[in-house]
């Protein structure tokens, strides 16, 4: 009797936004059953990913043959990823995509934990887009996302550790090896050298300072990381720090944002907003934070769009 051989379950890999969304190259294996991935600058094959953030966007969009398909976009301090949801998904990832839309229109500001399948589409002029396929969900709090974004730094600090050896020898499996890479990295690494051009590390550098600024407050030993649970309710059952601070705990939030990632130039809007979001703060309550600032005098822009202590 003939047996359909299935691969094995993919690991998911924590990461940051900016890291897969840049990423332009893929590999999809020949048979029915064999896994795609896409490969990051960084030189990680990914086919499954654990990600992140605050939820920006759901919307319902009906396909030409009747169904429905949620489209979303969810952002941590690197970016966004985008994602989809569809009929074809577990009875209960559609629902709590119903549960989590009713509760963004009513205001709330919503953070979220994804296990999701890698995906990309490819147009007629081979441009690559890159999005996520949710297999399972959560609503989350600052701390479990504290977690989250400790591991995503760690996992991509060991990438960029990598990459910089890669690149410190010959492109060949031999000699990354003798530069201390181990052998799971090596096809990656080989892929993402060939492919593309130049890598900007102090791009991710930068994004993996952003994402520590949210953590800096609550040190985490790594020896007694709690695993992440998946199959929460969404009650903040140890997190206080996301609905009873107010106005003057922004204020300070903010004020502390500008004073830990201004490199000189001052820190971009959307870095402050993002990471006001990830400490519990809406980002309309950010923004009105910023105007607020600006007006006393406390904060200038010296040019549009990046804020600086006057």
């Amino acid at each position: 009797m003939m047996t359909t051989r299935r691969a094995k379950r993919q690991p998911a890999v924590h990461m940051l936004a900016s890291e897969f969304s840049e990423s332009t190259l893929h590999e999809k294996g020949s048979g029915e059953y064999d896994p795609s991935f896409i490969i990051t600058k960084l030189g990680a094959k990914v086919n499954r990913v654990v990600v992140g953030g605050m939820l920006e966007r759901l919307e319902p969009r009906e396909t030409s043959n009747g169904a429905t398909i949620w489209q979303g976009q969810l952002r941590d301090p690197s970016g966004l990823h985008y994602f989809s949801v569809g009929d074809y998904e577990s009875e209960s990832m559609r629902e709590l995509v119903i549960d989590v839309s009713k509760k963004l229109e009513s205001g709330d500001t919503l953070m979220m934990l994804m296990v999701a399948k890698a995906r990309f589409f490819q147009n007629d002029e081979g441009a690559i887009y890159t999005s996520i396929r949710p297999e399972e969900g959560a609503i989350i709090g600052p701390s479990r996302y504290r977690q989250w974004l400790y591991e995503a730094c760690k996992q991509t600090l060991t990438r960029i550790s990598n990459h910089q050896k890669a690149y410190s020898c010959e492109a060949n499996a031999e000699a990354y090896a003798a530069s201390g890479i181990e052998r799971d990295w090596i096809n990656g690494l080989l892929l993402s050298r060939s492919h593309y051009e130049m890598v900007d590390v102090e791009h991710y550098k930068f994004n993996l300072l952003r994402a520590l600024d949210i953590i800096e407050n609550r040190p985490i030993d790594e020896s007694s990381q709690p695993v992440l649970d998946l199959n929460t309710d969404g009650k903040n059952q140890d997190d206080n720090a996301s609905s009873g601070d107010g106005e003057e705990s922004l204020r300070e939030s903010v004020l502390q944002l500008i004073d830990s990632l201004d490199q000189g130039d001052g820190v971009d809007f959307d870095a402050i907003l993002s990471n006001a979001a990830a400490r519990g703060f809406s980002r309309d309550a950010a923004e009105e934070m910023l105007d607020d600032l600006s007006e006393e005098g406390i904060l200038h822009e010296p040019r549009f769009g990046w804020f600086k202590r006057t």
